[in-house]
């Protein structure tokens, strides 16, 4: 199953694997190049599909959890002081994706969208520090009855070109369905209250809907 945001991308690619296999076939008379020409247009291919894949996932939908929203590494664990929207103390955490995890982004909460705003910037690796400032990014606030307000952010990086986020305010956010993609690797940060019992740790590998990340 494959993400709505990837299919004009896939066919697209999948046209021109298909005119360049056939182009290959017929203009390059040395079999080991057309060979080696046709095996990475295949990689390639294979590449684009893993990216924009869409697998289930069985979220224990609960308001004393708070999930994971992507796929990635635990890069961040730490006290800051979140100034968007908050202007107080939050726990942050961040996981990163690499190109080759799923990169839909998914709601960590149940609750009510009261803020959604894009902010342009640039393109830093997504591990910078300054990233989740100065990158192009969204902010997204959920309210939910047993852990107030919690804040997520997709964060840009250096390979992806494009946020796509989904969540309106005023709309109902239901754990572990979708609320975004980001194309082609980056981070989200998650600022949680200062007394969420983090159930991560640092390097950790998570799932987007399955892990938690936070437990009451």
């Amino acid at each position: 199953m494959f993400h709505k945001e990837g299919h004009k991308i896939i066919l697209l690619t999948l046209i021109v694997v298909v005119g360049l296999f056939l182009i290959a076939d017929a203009y390059i008379s040395v079999s080991w190049v057309s060979t080696l020409v046709m095996v990475g247009l295949l990689i390639f291919l294979i590449l684009i599909l893993q990216f924009f894949r869409n697998p289930k996932r069985h979220t224990v939908n609960s308001d004393n959890t708070v999930v994971s929203p992507v796929d990635g590494k635990v890069v961040v664990i730490e006290e800051v002081f979140e100034k968007e929207y908050f202007n107080d103390k939050r726990i942050q955490v961040s996981v990163f994706m690499s190109p080759i995890n799923v990169h839909v982004t998914r709601y960590p909460i149940n609750g009510q969208v009261v803020f959604s705003k894009y902010h342009p910037g640039k393109y830093l690796v997504a591990w910078h520090p300054k990233a989740s400032e100065e990158n192009e990014r969204t902010t997204v606030v959920v309210e939910n009855k047993n852990y107030g307000k919690v804040l997520y952010r997709q964060i840009a990086g250096a390979l992806a070109k494009r946020i796509v986020n989904y969540a309106e305010v005023n709309q109902r956010a239901i754990q572990g369905t979708d609320s975004g993609f980001i194309k082609f690797g980056s981070r989200v940060d998650l600022f949680l209250p200062l007394d969420a019992n983090i159930k991560v740790e640092l390097n950790q590998k998570v799932r987007g809907g399955e892990s938690i990340i936070a437990e009451k």
